[in-house]
């Protein structure tokens, strides 16, 4: 039997960069796209950041970035019709890793230390993300009801 996928649109969160929904439903799952820190209403990086010349981060606030897509990401789950609880998996895309994990870390345990059942979590370093973030999230969730 052929499953029903369903894309999720919202004004709430950052408009895409490209071609694609920020979520899609497939049966009782939803798939989050790559979602960033900026501000859905300026389209502001949180705590602004600094760039070379040649365009490359130097500088930025990965609290400020790391409260933001969270935020975000459960504003995407909400317009869905999900929530946070329902987060079965997460990968993480750091920038800089050496620099940022243990921030990242700390807030993120704030974030889901009410959680009965945390997400799966995978957290990776990479060289760039498409616009001048330093954090981007990866996620999967249960599409709604209980986890």
């Amino acid at each position: 039997m052929e499953q029903k996928a369903t894309s999720i649109h919202t004004q709430q969160a950052p408009k895409p960069v490209g071609l694609y929904p920020h979520a899609r439903r497939v049966g009782n799952l939803l798939f989050l796209s790559g979602i960033g820190p900026r501000d859905p209403e300026t389209n502001e990086i949180p705590g602004g950041v600094t760039l070379d010349e040649q365009g490359n981060v130097i500088d930025y606030d990965i609290e400020a970035q790391t409260h933001s897509v969270f935020r975000n990401v459960r504003t995407i789950l909400e317009a869905a019709g999900s929530r946070w609880e329902n987060l079965i998996d997460v990968t993480v895309f750091l920038i800089n890793i050496r620099r940022d994990f243990e921030t990242f870390n700390r807030i993120y345990a704030e974030y889901f230390r009410d959680v009965p059942h945390p997400p799966a979590r995978t957290t990776v370093e990479i060289s760039r993300l498409p616009t001048p973030i330093a954090i981007e999230l990866k996620c999967i969730a249960i599409a709604g009801g209980e986890q």
